[in-house]
Order: structure tokens, then sequence, then C-alpha cells
């Protein structure tokens, strides 16, 4: 939808850095996290406005007394506003957690205006915080979240993802043994919706999109009463076309993935190991190295998980090298989606706006 988007910036952590003792009440303590202000001001021209909303425990209390936040609080916002950046609101919830209030985040109970206002293009808005109850307001809003630090976001790749417009696909593969539609947002995180008529391999692909950090909506008619071979293998097909379709022209992207490739193979599924590492290329290619002591687990033939992530490595241009070992069948077939899952979340994480190749095109 059109409208005009929002960007909700968490305050401590995210403009400013967090001190040790979780509070900025002192101008000693104001540090700005690095690369916010060019971040903010490209965003600023391309028609996003800003809304901070902080979360700052038992403020005006002995512990915390107001004028102690204040006089920070002022600063930060002067010496923004003299860049250029200036806040549509600042939304500031002093309660406890202990509490437990709707205006304290992830709580939307400081933003339900936003909610009801259909002027805002809220889909097309995002949070940005550095701690996981950030992340849970952008879902409780319906927008976008981003984590910084901690091995997660910068301000650089946030900027870069925001204005390069979303990764998204629908794509839909008819032939006479199966019809697949996909839907991808590579960008948002979204419980899995999976049908395909087959209830173990609808588990699968529920771990790509969990663990993969995106949305994945799937449904699959195929001509079961045959066998599950073409409704696994145009599954693939189909969900590794959308993959290539939404990543575009690859600016920006991370492009390698790896879980367990650096040293022992790390991803568990308890007795049993599994591995990836792959290369989002737009060369297919697939080696896979294991073997399950079962045929069959869930109504799914084992001989059809590799050839899933070969079929899926042809759709999207993908090179993957996945391994497992482990004695349950059911554990190592799901630690291969798991490992190929994280592998993928690493891949597609936003760097800039460069190419990640030296050949000028992927």
């Amino acid at each position: 939808m059109s409208g005009q988007r929002i960007l909700f910036v968490d305050r401590d952590g995210t403009l400013i850095e967090e001190p040790a003792d979780c509070q900025v009440d002192s101008f000693a303590k104001l540090r700005f996290v690095e690369g916010m202000i060019p971040a903010l001001l490209a965003l600023r021209d391309a028609g996003w406005q800003f809304v901070m909303v902080s979360n700052q425990d038992g403020l005006g209390s002995d512990r915390f007394p107001r004028e102690a936040f204040e006089g920070p609080q002022a600063l930060l916002l002067q010496l923004l506003e003299s860049q250029g950046i200036a806040f549509r609101e600042i939304l500031i919830d002093e309660s406890l957690e202990s509490e437990g209030r709707s205006t304290r985040k992830p709580g939307v109970g400081m933003l339900l205006h936003y909610l009801r206002d259909r002027s805002l293009d809220l889909a097309g808005s995002a949070v940005v915080g550095d701690r996981e109850t950030d992340l849970q307001l952008a879902a409780n809003l319906g927008c976008r979240g981003f984590r910084l630090g901690q091995g997660g976001e910068t301000w650089a790749s946030v900027a870069a993802a925001l204005l390069a417009g979303p990764r998204q696909a629908q794509v839909e593969r008819v032939t006479r043994e199966t019809r697949v539609w996909v839907a991808l947002d590579l960008d948002r995180a979204a419980e899995p919706e999976i049908a395909t008529g087959l209830g173990f391999f609808d588990h699968m692909l529920e771990q790509v999109g969990k663990h993969g950090g995106f949305t994945l909506r799937l449904r699959c008619d195929g001509d079961l009463h045959v066998d599950e071979h073409h409704t696994v293998e145009d599954s693939a097909l189909a969900l590794g076309q959308a993959l290539r379709q939404a990543l575009g022209d690859k600016r920006g992207l991370d492009r390698y993935g790896e879980d367990g490739f650096a040293g022992a193979i790390t991803l568990p599924m308890d007795e049993s190991l599994a591995g990836a590492a792959l290369d989002l290329s737009g060369r297919p290619c697939f080696v896979f190295e294991g073997r399950f002591p079962r045929a069959e687990v869930g109504g799914l033939a084992t001989e059809l998980v590799p050839h899933f992530f070969r079929s899926l490595c042809e759709g999207a241009g993908m090179n993957l090298h996945l391994r497992v070992r482990g004695e349950n069948t059911h554990h190592m077939v799901e630690a291969c989606f798991k490992a190929v899952a994280r592998a993928l979340r690493q891949a597609l994480r936003r760097e800039g706006t460069g190419l990640p190749s030296t050949k000028g095109a992927l």
C-alpha cells in the first residue's frame, strides 16, 4: 500500500550506546552508536519519519531521578536536530517489567494510534532496536524488525535493507503432476504456512522458514496417489525459483552461509549432527555426505531428502554442501533442513549495497 512509512527507533543501545548499568543518567555516558546519523539522514531523505520508542525502567524513582534522564535526553535531541534529524513523536514507558503494562515494549499500548492510522504504510514501516523485545514489537505491529549488535545488523545494513526495498516473490509452478504456489518475504520473519499433503514434509519446510528467519508460504496439490516424488521435487524447484526472484540482482547480499563447516559439524538434533555450507552464486551445485538408517520416515522416502536439496539448488542457482550423521532417521532429516535454513539465514543478510562478486554479476 502507499502511505507514510515510520521507523520506530529504540534509544539505548540503538541511538546511543547503553552503559553497563543500563542507565544514561549523566552527560558523560552519552555516546552515539556508530553509523546512526548517516543512516537516519539517508532514510529521512527517502521520506521516512521517526518515532522514538523506549523503555526506561523506573524513570522518576529514587534509583533513576527524572532530572538525571532529562539532561542527556535533551542534548541527544538537540544534537540530532542540528543534523536535520527530528522525531515525529517520542514515547517513553517508565514502568518496570514486573508491572506487566501494555505500554511497555513489546506491548503496543503506546502505539495504538499508529495501528489505527490508515494514512500510514505500517506493513512497510520498521522497528530498529538492540533487544529481542524490539523484534517482538515489530511482529506485534505487523512490520519489519532489525536488531543491532551481537552479530546482527549495523545501521549501514539497516539503511541498505530499507532503501533497497523489500525482497519478495510469488511463484506458481503448474505441471500435469503438481500445482505449487510459493510466497516469500526475505526481510520479514513470520510463522511458516505450509500445506503439501505430506505432514512430515510440511514439518521440514516449516524449519526452512522458521530457522531461515523469513516469511515462507507454500501450497502444493500433487499426485500423491502415485507417490510423493513429484510433490517434493516441484516444491523444491518452486521454492528455489522464488528465492532467486526475491534476491533480484543480489546487491548488498552477504552471499555465503555456513553452519558447521568451520571445524566440527555443529547443528545437533539429539544424537544427530548436520552441517551446511552454501553460496548464492547463481551456479547450481549440490554435494551430499550421509546415509539414512531407514528408507522412509513419516511417509517420505529418505532418498528424496538429497533430491529435494538438489532441486532447490537448481531452482535457486545455489551451491550447497550438506552432510549429516546420526542414528535416528527423523532427527537426521530434520537436522539437515535446520542446518540449511541457518546457513541461508546468514547468506541472505544484507551488508551495504555492493555486489559480492569480482565478476560484476551473480
